[in-house]
């Protein structure tokens, strides 16, 4: 069963229904559901998908051949295309036959890196013959950088004709839900957070089993389908992959300034940077900074952009040598467990932030809401440093939030601190949201009851505002 991507499918379908010439860009990390996507779109259409391989240039071609002869048999069994010119000019027939013809290329960098010259051979056939025709081209990567300088940026040949673009994205906790559903909600979020909310790990998930079953089985076991996920995909994505085995490593047991990151992988500031950088482009790490803060500023925090890399760093790569011996269990059930409040604490902030941008809660926030992050700073006052989970601003308005994930419910304390960080603003109007996963203390309730704009939202109420 296909789940989720409504946004896309929608927009997919309209860009079909134009009928004339499109030209969509698919783009995203591996594992995160393109291919699905692009499949599922393709269900019931006149189409020809082909994969490419990371091979020479040869092969593709035959890959090429196979897949547009077979499919297309106008030349005959066992015929191939005797160069790239001759497939292009293939399509060139198929264009002119005025149907509604949908040609999918996936791993389109393969395919580039074996013959370069096919993005500027791509771009002449769009110009002088698919521009006028109905046919549906489809070009999609997981290398993110090349698709995103090689296709999409001002210096390829392709740039200027593309029609649509895509960046394909993990799912969001509420999407991932539906993929979750032999799950209480807050089982749900436990998998969410240790799968990051990528498709094809949640697709793994038995329904049959527990969640703690299913963890141990995936990520605790040495055959375990993510036992080895992170050191492969960096295997794929970059040369020399231990060093940034050591970044991710020292980010995920709390290192967050260049210079700690640096000094615990026993890296120069600068080679630090640059692959701190390349993490980014992978959207394995993210960069933050006090969302009060220009776009410049020097306090800056990294940070794991990926929950199942903080996981799985956090937890497995420093017990792997007990996982291969066999004791799995013992670790997920001493090591894990004990941690795990702690563990969903960033998740959390994640899921109350997706929760505030869903529409029927996006619409009842006090303003508009454009950027929403976590600030932290200085309080002169107490002359100690302060942290605050979500914060937006916009104008002389401000919204201040806290997320607890912890099995007892919230007090009165925690508002009362929220409160008072706000004070170390001056906006006019300052509003408060917390958030609970095991709800409020009835003084809690109370307290808020009689202040003017504190919102409390336990977990709870978050799964039934997003439930259809």
């Amino acid at each position: 069963m296909f789940v989720g991507r409504k946004r896309e499918r929608d927009k997919l379908d309209t860009l079909y229904q134009s009928g004339q010439f499109e030209f969509t860009v698919f783009y995203g990390r591996r594992r995160v559901g393109k291919t699905t996507l692009i499949r599922e779109f393709m269900k019931g259409k006149e189409g020809i998908y082909y994969m490419a391989v990371e091979g020479a240039r040869k092969e593709n071609l035959s890959g090429l051949s196979a897949v547009f002869l077979a499919e297309g048999g106008s030349l005959g069994h066992g015929a191939e295309f005797r160069d790239y010119e001759a497939f292009l000019s293939y399509v060139d027939s198929l264009a002119k036959t005025g149907k509604r013809i949908i040609i999918a290329i996936d791993e389109y960098p393969y395919l580039a890196s074996s013959y370069p010259a096919i993005s500027s051979m791509i771009q002449k056939h769009i110009d002088e013959c698919w521009k006028e025709s109905r046919l549906f081209l489809i070009l999609c990567g997981s290398s993110m950088s090349f698709m995103e300088e090689q296709v999409l940026g001002y210096k390829s040949p392709l740039y200027g004709r593309r029609t649509a673009q895509f960046k394909i994205k993990p799912f969001t906790f509420f999407e991932a839900r539906g993929m979750l559903e032999a799950f209480n909600g807050q089982e749900q979020a436990v998998l969410y957070g240790a799968t990051g909310g990528i498709p094809e790990y949640l697709s793994r998930i038995n329904a049959e089993l527990s969640v703690d079953e299913n963890l141990i089985r995936l990520f605790f076991d040495e055959s375990g389908r993510l036992f080895e996920e992170p050191m492969n995909l960096m295997k794929q994505e970059l040369r020399e992959p231990m060093t940034y085995h050591s970044i991710i490593a020292a980010i995920a047991s709390g290192a967050s300034r260049l210079n700690e990151i640096a000094t615990k992988t026993g890296l120069e500031s600068g080679g630090c940077s640059n692959q701190l950088a390349s993490l980014m482009a992978l959207q394995i790490v993210k960069k933050e900074i006090p969302v009060t803060e220009p776009p410049n500023s020097r306090k800056t925090l990294y940070a794991l952009a990926d929950s199942m890399y903080l996981f799985w760093y956090r937890f497995v790569r420093p017990n792997s040598s007990s996982i291969v011996r066999g004791v799995g269990r013992q670790v997920y059930e001493g090591l894990v467990l004990p941690q795990m409040n702690d563990f969903m604490g960033t998740v959390f902030e994640l899921i109350c932030k997706q929760y505030l941008f869903l529409p029927g809660v996006y619409e009842k926030l006090p303003f508009t809401v454009g950027e929403i992050g976590r600030w932290w700073g200085n309080n002169a006052r107490e002359r100690r440093q302060e942290e605050i989970d979500l914060m937006a601003a916009a104008g002389d308005k401000a919204l201040f939030g806290e997320c607890k994930w912890r099995n007892g419910e919230v007090g009165q304390d925690i508002i009362e601190t929220l409160i008072k960080r706000g004070e170390l603003f001056s906006y006019p109007e300052k509003f408060y949201i917390v958030f609970s996963k095991s709800g409020f203390q009835e003084t809690a309730v109370a307290y808020s009851g009689q202040r003017q704009r504190v919102t409390l939202v336990p977990f709870a109420e978050m799964l039934r505002q997003a439930s259809p």
